[in-house]
C-alpha cells in the first residue's frame, strides 16, 4: 500500500522539482497480458536495435538434488539445434541479421534474449520461440554437452569470489533451494537425461511464469501480436503429474571455512539474512548497502571516500579490496561484504567490518544516508544506459514485482529513505542476529563463528 505521504511525492509536481529530465521524460513501459497468461513487457525508444528475451520463473532453486544442473544445461542445448532449424542454420541465421543471441541462468530465473536491429525483430522472436519450444534435445548433442559444462565448472572453480558465493548460499540456506549451485554436481552434468531435460521444460515453461521483453526500437502492440502467434501456445500450468517443487526458505547462521594455506590471499563473505525484493525494508538495505561502499587498491579512489569501512580498510591496509553487496531473493536475502586480505590482516578487518555493518544501527548520520542515497540513484540511472539493461531491468521487475517501477517511483522511494529506516533495517537484519560466513584460503587467523556472533551485537558499546 502506498501512504498518503507517498502518493503526494509521486504528484506531477513533486516529480518535476526533485528529477533531472532524463528520469521526468523516461518512456513509459507498456503491459499486455496475453490469455494464457503470458506478460509481454517493453519499452520504446529511439534508434535502430532492440533488445528482446524471454524471462522464465525457474532456475537452480526449483530444482531438485536429482535434476539440479537441469536450467542451466538447457540454456546450453537451446543453440544446439530445433525441429526447425539446425545448429549451423540457427547460428547462420543469427549472424546474417547482425543479431547476438545469448542466455544466462540464475538461482531464481532463466533469460534467453536476442539483440537485433528493429527490422528483424520478427525474426528475433521466431527464433528465441522455436529454441525455447522446440528443442531437438538430441541425445548425442546432451552427451558432448556434458564436456562443455564441465570444463565450465572446472573455470568457474578457479574463480575465488564464485565459489565464495556459492558455499555462502550452501551454509545459509541449508536443506533449500537456494542452497544448491546453478550448474549442479558434477554427478549430475554426467547423468541428467533427455527425459530429465524435456520435464524440466513441462514443469517450468509455462506461460504464467514467463515474460516476453523488449527494449530500444519497439513498438508494442507489434511486439504484443508476434508474442501472441509465436508463444500463444504455451500452457498455462504444468504437464500432468508434474509439480513446481515448492521450496520455503530457512536461514541457518553458520559458516564454512576451506583452509588452503598455499593460496596468497584469504577470500571472505560476510553476511546476514536480509530482505526480499518486496520487503518494506528493501530501498533501506540499498542505501546500506551504499553506505558500507566498495573499494579495491588497485583503482583511484584513496582513503577520502565517505563509507567509515573503506576508510579505515583503505588507511590501515586491511585488504586489497572489499565490497559491500545486497542480494535479493523473494523470501529471503544477503546483506554483507566481500573481501580479500593478506592471511595475517583477517582477523583485523572482520573487527572492523562488523564494526561499521553494526554502526548502521546507531551511530549513521543523516549526511551519510543522503550521500548514499544520491550515489544509488546515480548507480541506477548508470545501469540503466542501453536497451539490453533496460530489457533485463523489465524482465527482472515483471517476475519480482509483477510490475515495472518506472525511474522516478524508484527515484521516490530512495528519497523516502530516512536516518530512521536506516537505523530500523540495520536493527532487524544486523543487530544480535546470526552471521553467515564463506572463507578460502589462509583463514587460520579467522575468529570463530562464536567471536563473528558477538560482534552483531551493538548495545554494549
Amino acid at each position: 500500500m502506498i501512504s498518503r505521504t507517498m502518493r503526494r511525492a509521486f504528484s506531477s509536481s513533486a516529480l518535476e522539482a526533485r528529477f533531472p529530465m532524463s528520469v521526468k521524460n523516461a518512456a513509459a513501459t507498456e503491459v499486455t497480458t496475453l490469455a494464457n497468461g503470458l506478460r509481454v513487457a517493453s519499452e520504446g525508444g529511439h534508434g535502430e536495435t532492440a533488445t528482446i528475451g524471454v524471462w522464465i520463473d525457474a532456475g537452480s532453486r526449483y530444482e531438485t538434488a536429482a535434476n539440479n544442473g537441469a536450467a542451466h544445461f538447457l540454456e546450453h542445448m537451446a543453440f544446439k539445434g530445433t525441429s526447425k532449424r539446425t545448429q549451423e542454420a540457427l547460428e547462420v541465421e543469427i549472424e546474417n541479421i547482425g543479431g547476438h543471441l545469448n542466455a544466462y541462468t540464475s538461482r531464481e530465473m532463466t533469460v534467453y534474449y536476442a539483440q537485433c536491429f528493429k527490422n528483424d525483430i520478427p525474426q528475433a522472436v521466431d527464433i528465441l520461440s522455436d529454441i525455447l519450444q522446440n528443442s531437438l534435445l538430441d541425445p548425442a548433442a546432451i552427451d558432448r554437452e556434458r564436456s562443455v559444462i564441465l570444463r565450465e565448472m572446472e573455470e568457474v572453480e578457479k574463480s575465488q569470489e564464485e565459489v565464495v558465493f556459492d558455499r555462502l548460499h550452501e551454509t545459509a540456506y541449508q536443506g533449500c533451494g537456494l542452497a544448491r549451485t546453478i550448474l549442479g554436481p558434477k554427478e549430475n552434468i554426467k547423468s541428467l537425461t533427455r527425459d530429465d531435460l524435456s520435464s524440466y521444460i513441462k514443469t517450468h515453461y509455462t506461460a504464467p511464469r514467463m515474460v516476453v521483453a523488449g527494449a530500444g526500437a519497439v513498438d508494442h502492440a507489434q511486439l504484443s501480436q508476434l508474442a501472441e502467434g509465436a508463444f500463444g501456445n504455451l500452457p498455462q500450468s504444468p504437464a500432468a503429474g508434474l509439480v513446481v517443487p515448492d521450496d520455503p526458505v530457512t536461514f541457518v547462521g553458520s559458516d564454512v571455512r576451506v583452509r588452503m594455506d598455499d593460496m596468497p590471499l584469504a577470500h571472505i563473505a560476510l553476511a546476514v539474512e536480509s530482505g526480499s525484493w518486496l520487503s518494506e525494508h528493501a530501498f533501506p538495505l540499498m542505501v546500506m548497502q551504499q553506505l558500507l561502499g566498495s573499494w579495491d587498491r588497485t583503482g583511484g579512489a584513496g582513503a577520502n571516500q565517505a563509507s567509515k569501512l573503506t576508510q579505515t580498510v583503505a588507511e590501515m591496509e586491511l585488504a586489497h579490496s572489499v565490497s559491500s553487496f545486497n542480494t535479493c531473493y523473494k523470501d529471503t536475502g544477503l546483506f554483507g561484504t566481500y573481501s580479500v586480505c593478506e592471511p595475517h590482516k583477517v582477523q583485523d578487518l572482520m573487527w572492523y567490518t562488523l564494526e561499521a555493518m553494526v554502526r548502521l544501527c546507531h551511530d549513521v548520520t543523516e549526511e551519510e544516508v543522503e550521500r548514499a542515497k544520491g550515489q544509488l540513484k546515480a548507480n541506477l540511472m548508470m545501469s540503466l544506459d542501453g536497451s539490453a539493461n533496460i530489457c533485463e531491468d523489465i524482465g527482472r521487475q515483471l517476475l519480482t514485482y509483477n510490475r515495472r517501477l518506472t525511474p522516478a517511483e524508484i527515484f521516490v522511494r530512495i528519497d523516502n529513505v530516512g536516518l530512521n529506516d536506516v537505523k530500523a533495517a540495520a536493527n532487524q537484519y544486523v543487530n544480535d542476529q546470526d552471521p553467515v560466513a564463506s572463507a578460502i584460503g589462509p583463514v587460520h587467523e579467522m575468529p570463530d563463528y562464536n567471536w563473528l556472533r558477538r560482534r552483531t551485537y551493538w548495545l554494549r558499546y
